[in-house]
């Protein structure tokens, strides 16, 4: 099937994978604990010298299902799945920092990531904030104890698309650990692979899952970065392949030891919406690129945020990238005279809630909201005023989406 399209390989992927009765989805393993017959099987399984499943906090064959199809996805070697985005994120982190390392990471970020990065730096990680969109920062950062550097694709919620390649080449230069989030631009617009990355963060319950009814994260490795040029790796997981350990170690440290187990209830549902990725995301694309047009000429909107739009300061970077499709995320600012929260409640179709990569389009006022605990200096920094509303573009009729905002700005 490695010869197929996209959809091809990820629709057909469970019949393949597990062929039992003829079913097309990968069967539903709620099993706790795995037994063997012999002995010596669980001891191997336990020591990594035999593929098996022990305990459902390390993952059932439900979950390693799923796994694969995000493999397949980013173009990687191997997946593991956490039971949020913020868990895989945490596992990623913890797992491989140590007190004394230094972190470069965009200061474009999603804000509880952002709170993540703090939380970091009380446990002794050192921690530079630069402006990724420009390579050049994250080389002037760069220490003798850095160990890693993390972005996203686009950012969440000003829609900065960082310098991916130029970045991935000064990591590959100095041997760091390149992460990479892909929950905004998804696989299905670019694999991260591309640009270098040596893992892959994505918040399965986005556009991946896309319809609002699972949570989950994943960790996926790509095979890039060789792991024996990584101080922090246990000596018990520096066995076999040096490109797969670093997995290895998130596994082990970051899921089996935190416990943000992804349950398989939850995978079967993730993997049953990734079969239809493209169909929304190809959808979500048009109508964010209509909708921000429309904003960007209203008389009551300051600016529209999105990198489809020419007057996006990264639009011909986020045009090669990712192939003339944007996402679905909008930062919009409106005229200082506009009440905010007027517009808002006047919205009918479009859903005020907090969320991305959703089939419904959801908008929220994000410094009263999900940016709200950085504060107003965080804030600035990022480029949140007071007025910035987040859109999350979904699937609905594009002329109803448009209908709306227009109707809701008219009073104001």
């Amino acid at each position: 099937m490695s010869n197929t399209g996209f959809t091809s390989q990820i629709v057909h992927y469970g019949r393949r994978a597990d062929s039992e009765y003829g079913a097309v989805h990968a069967a539903v393993h709620p099993s706790t604990e795995y037994t063997y017959q012999d002995a010596h099987d669980l001891a191997a399984v336990f020591q990594n010298r035999k593929k098996g499943y022990t305990y459902g906090r390390t993952g059932t064959p439900t979950t390693a299902a799923l796994e694969a199809q995000i493999t397949i996805m980013e173009q990687g070697i191997g997946t593991v799945a956490f039971a949020t985005g913020m868990a895989a994120l945490n596992a990623v982190f913890f797992a491989l920092l140590r007190h004394g390392d230094h972190l470069i990471a965009s200061k474009y970020i999603f804000g509880n990531t952002n709170s993540l990065l703090m939380t970091l730096e009380n446990f002794g990680v050192e921690l530079t904030l630069v402006d990724a969109t420009d390579a050049a920062q994250v080389q002037a950062a760069l220490r003798p104890n850095t160990r890693m550097v993390f972005v996203e694709t686009i950012a969440n919620p000003g829609t900065q698309v960082a310098d991916l390649k130029a970045i991935g080449d000064i990591c590959q230069a100095h041997k760091l650990v390149y992460v990479v989030d892909s929950t905004l631009s998804s696989p299905y617009l670019r694999p991260s692979r591309d640009f270098g990355a040596s893992l892959v963060v994505n918040s399965l319950s986005k556009h991946i899952g896309g319809h609002g009814n699972a949570l989950g994260g994943a960790v996926t490795q790509t095979g890039l970065y060789d792991w024996a040029d990584f101080p922090h790796i246990y000596e018990q997981y520096r066995k076999d392949d040096s490109h797969a350990w670093g997995l290895l170690q998130i596994k082990k440290k970051g899921l089996r030891d935190m416990g943000g187990t992804l349950s398989s209830d939850v995978a079967h549902r993730l993997s049953a919406g990734a079969e239809t990725i493209a169909l929304r995301m190809d959808r979500i694309c048009g109508n964010a690129l209509a909708l921000a047009r429309f904003l960007e000429s209203h008389p009551l909107v300051e600016r529209v945020q999105y990198p489809g739009l020419a007057s996006h300061p990264q639009h011909q970077r986020a045009t090669e990238f990712f192939g003339g499709r944007y996402g679905g995320l909008l930062g919009v600012v409106l005229k200082d005279h506009v009440d905010v929260f007027d517009c808002l409640n006047r919205l009918r179709v479009v859903a005020l809630a907090t969320h991305l990569g959703d089939n419904r389009t959801l908008v929220l006022p994000a410094a009263h909201t999900i940016y709200y605990e950085m504060g107003a200096q965080r804030r600035a920094l990022m480029g949140i005023p007071d007025a910035f509303l987040r859109i999350s573009v979904g699937i609905e009729e594009e002329a109803d989406l448009i209908g709306d905002f227009a109707q809701a700005l008219a009073a104001g």
